[in-house]
């Protein structure tokens, strides 16, 4: 039996590919629900996720799951429209017309962040179509020396700055620039004439997951059954413990996949990882009237949240029984900060206090239910040097033989964390359990007739 510990999006892919490989497989999930950071709330109509969710095109991988799962219809393609609040005003920066006419910035400064967005490095007066292809050459390289290099300097101050504000607060300088390209690279598809594509099921991700158990088979998941020790021989892993309300049982394994945090994989095998990791304090307000007419809008200007979603201006109201639904989004460095000291009320003050500023018609008593996610590692911080710190998939030599790791400090949630990253982790982890045991008769049988 082949044990997967965690039962997030990771989990559940490392476990769905194992049972496509063959083998028996059994999934450990602490939690009362299996989904991770995909876990949804209830509305008048579908589930929607806790912490805001979309696929962009570049995601190719799950979209290839949710084919075979059965959902390829499920999936939609929308115009997810942006903007920029920069001193007091929502600027639109779907189609080229809008980036065009945006005043902050010169139509010098905007034609040298366009090439960059397309992969063109324009130093020197020839285009380089192939000078961002390896992002492992900027791994090394601040974002600000970058942006300033190969935009301007206008580019880095009047656009970018505010943007690592909102993402990486106070760590901002220590993120590489190659983390910025491939978020650049991650983003995708983009309609000059309507905005970018973004992906969304119809349902929610909730079908995916349940789609993904279906398949894995329920009977192989537990959850509300915490691992508490990883056992081993001294070369190979030999057995899990797991606590849930029946107790404390030991469970006889051939394998295991880690698919958690690097802390949960130190806790179990002493393997440490120096990947640091933000947390997140992410808001859904239930409200009987719009805020605004865009999807997603970056705020430039120093506010208690990075971004407003407004999740109804991208989705249909009418699939969650008309209501309006926005999130309010935050990244923390740290448990020292005020945000994740602060309880949902006072969340809530500070929040919608600051939306009223910024939006003098925001009426308060629109706001029907306001409920608050948080979830100390959301993301990493993809500082200087990151490569260096992913742990592998194939913990072989580091720990002991049949113990595989799929969490999001895996090589697959670089150069930016995501739900296809997950997926990805946990069929690297399968497929190369799969491989192991497909060689391990051919060496048997060479030892034999030795």
């Amino acid at each position: 039996m082949i044990g997967v510990v965690g039962g997030g999006i990771a989990g559940l892919a490392a476990a769905y590919r194992l049972r496509q490989h063959g083998y028996d497989v059994q999934v450990f999930e602490a939690t009362d629900d299996v989904g991770g950071l995909a876990a949804v709330y209830e509305t008048a109509g579908d589930d929607i996720e806790k912490f805001y969710h979309h696929l962009s095109k570049s995601e190719e991988t799950i979209v290839e799951l949710a084919q075979e799962l059965g959902l390829g219809d499920r999936l939609e393609w929308r115009v997810g429209k942006n903007a920029y609040y920069v001193d007091g005003t929502v600027h639109p920066l779907d189609t080229a017309w809008q980036i065009a006419a945006y005043p902050h910035m010169s139509l010098y400064d905007k034609f040298r962040l366009g090439m960059l967005t397309q992969g063109i490095d324009v130093r020197g007066g020839r285009p380089d179509f192939d000078a961002y292809d390896d992002l492992s050459e900027y791994e090394h390289v601040p974002i600000r020396d970058f942006v300033v290099e190969h935009t301007t300097q206008s580019v880095y101050d009047n656009f970018v700055d505010p943007l690592l504000d909102g993402k990486f607060g106070d760590r901002k300088e220590d993120v590489s620039a190659a983390w910025f390209l491939g978020r650049v690279r991650f983003r995708g598809e983009r309609d000059l004439l309507r905005g970018e594509i973004l992906g969304y099921f119809d349902g929610g991700f909730r079908p995916l997951l349940d789609a993904l158990v279906d398949a894995v088979g329920r009977e192989n998941i537990t959850t509300d059954a915490r691992v508490t020790e990883l056992a081993t021989d001294g070369e190979s892993v030999d057995s899990l413990t797991v606590e849930t309300a029946d107790g404390t049982a030991t469970h006889e394994v051939d394998d295991v996949v880690v698919a958690a945090m690097p802390n949960v994989l130190e806790d179990l095998t002493g393997h440490e990882c120096d990947i640091e990791f933000q947390g997140a304090v992410c808001g859904l307000a239930t409200m009987s009237e719009s805020l605004m007419d865009t999807y997603w809008l970056n705020v430039a200007h120093d506010a208690p949240f990075g971004s407003l979603i407004e999740h109804t201006n991208f989705v249909p109201r009418e699939r969650y029984g008309g209501d309006h639904l926005l999130y309010v989004a935050s990244y923390v460095q740290g448990p020292h900060e005020d945000l994740w000291q602060m309880d949902d009320d006072e969340v809530a003050d500070v929040w919608f206090d600051e939306i009223a500023r910024m939006f003098p018609d925001f009426d308060h008593a629109a706001v029907e239910e306001f409920r608050v996610a948080r979830n100390p590692r959301a993301g990493p911080i993809y500082e200087r040097g990151y490569l260096d710190l992913v742990v592998p998939y194939d913990l072989g030599d580091d720990v002991a033989d049949g113990v595989y790791y799929a969490g999001m400090a895996s090589a697959a949630q670089y150069p930016e964390r995501s739900l296809n990253g997950g997926i990805v982790a946990g069929y690297e982890c399968a497929d190369r359990i799969a491989e192991k045991r497909r060689r391990e008769p051919a060496v048997e049988s060479a030892v034999a007739d030795d």
